[in-house]
């Protein structure tokens, strides 16, 4: 039987990544909101032209934290698959996971303001 070639590979790797992408902002309400606060991060900092490294730091910090939310979802996931019933180590488990969301996403919003507070103080004085 023949070995499927790298590139198939490779390209089955994107797309079932895509389809996990796809199904996690189909899913997840929260989701929803990470999207709503990326994009109007990125218009703010687009219209105060911030620095090319406020740029790489703001959109390190939404990869940072959509990436905490597919992991929760994943963890979510896994959890109800291997404990459908209620149990005080599943429910750790996806508080622990939720809990990680919301570090990285306070961790996101104060490398917001640190960015940010200059520019707002910048245009209300001006």
């Amino acid at each position: 039987m023949d070995r499927p070639s790298f590139f198939s590979t490779r390209y089955n790797s994107f797309k079932f990544a895509f389809k996990g992408m796809t199904a996690v902002f189909r899913s997840e309400p929260n989701m929803h909101l990470h999207v709503l606060a990326s994009i109007v991060v990125f218009v703010m900092a687009y219209r105060f032209e911030v620095t090319r490294t406020e740029w790489c730091l703001l959109v390190f910090c939404v990869g940072v934290v959509w990436m905490a939310e597919i992991f929760n979802t994943s963890i979510e996931t896994l959890t109800d698959l291997v404990s459908p019933e209620q149990h005080v180590l599943a429910g750790k488990t996806k508080d622990l996971a939720a809990g990680a969301v919301l570090m990285a996403a306070i961790t996101a919003v104060v490398i917001g303001l640190i960015i940010f507070v200059p520019y707002w103080s910048a245009y209300l004085n001006s």
